[in-house]
């Protein structure tokens, strides 16, 4: 639950894309999981050394955070655009956010690399069966958290006038800025470890 309830771009993307549509948690998650059902299994076969490479590191921290800058600053240009009621910030769809997010994600990835590894070890320990039932349990918990979290963010964006649109659009430039944020960090640990 460390890997899947971490609060961090997964989280603010899929916050940001639920205020517009219900399901965007749920199909986040698919995309997700079509990047981490393989690397469990590839990490299981060496691609753990190459993960923890410096050039690997330097290359999807730079991808990484490029990607989160055009996501978050696209989201505040469309906010500044239009009202909140507009669509908001990315133009690919909930799938191809959670690919992408999580392909670029160093922290992702150097969890898998790291933590991730050692639980999918223990789990073929048990046999090739436990294996695969911890990376679909796995999984299952991501999609049901995101889909809590797009839920909820959809409830609270459509329930019944709850929230102003001054409120509704504070909390989207609020997700724009922690995306912009997570872009900065990612850039800057990569170009860190490549001057060290």
């Amino acid at each position: 639950m460390s890997g899947v309830m971490a609060p961090g771009v997964m989280t603010a993307a899929t916050i940001a894309k639920g205020a517009r549509n219900r399901w965007a948690g749920s199909l986040i998650a698919v995309g997700h999981g079509i990047v981490e059902i393989p690397l469990i299994f590839l990490l299981m076969l060496g691609l753990d050394l190459v993960l923890k490479t410096n050039p690997a590191k330097i290359t999807i921290g730079i991808l990484g955070g490029g990607f989160l800058l055009w996501m978050g600053s696209n989201m505040l240009r469309q906010l500044s655009r239009h009202s909140p009621e507009s669509e908001q910030g990315f133009k690919n769809g909930p799938i191809a956010t959670g690919v992408i997010l999580s392909a670029t994600n160093p922290y992702f990835l150097f969890w898998w690399a790291t933590v991730g590894l050692n639980l999918a070890i223990n789990a073929k320990e048990l046999g090739t069966a436990a294996l695969v039932l911890f990376a679909v349990v796995h999984w299952l918990c991501d999609l049901i958290w995101l889909s809590a979290l797009s839920l909820g963010a959809f409830i609270t964006h459509r329930g019944a006038g709850l929230f102003s649109d001054k409120i509704q659009k504070a909390f989207l430039i609020f997700c724009g800025i922690a995306l912009l944020c997570f872009g900065v960090k990612f850039m800057f640990d990569a170009f860190w470890l490549w001057t060290r």
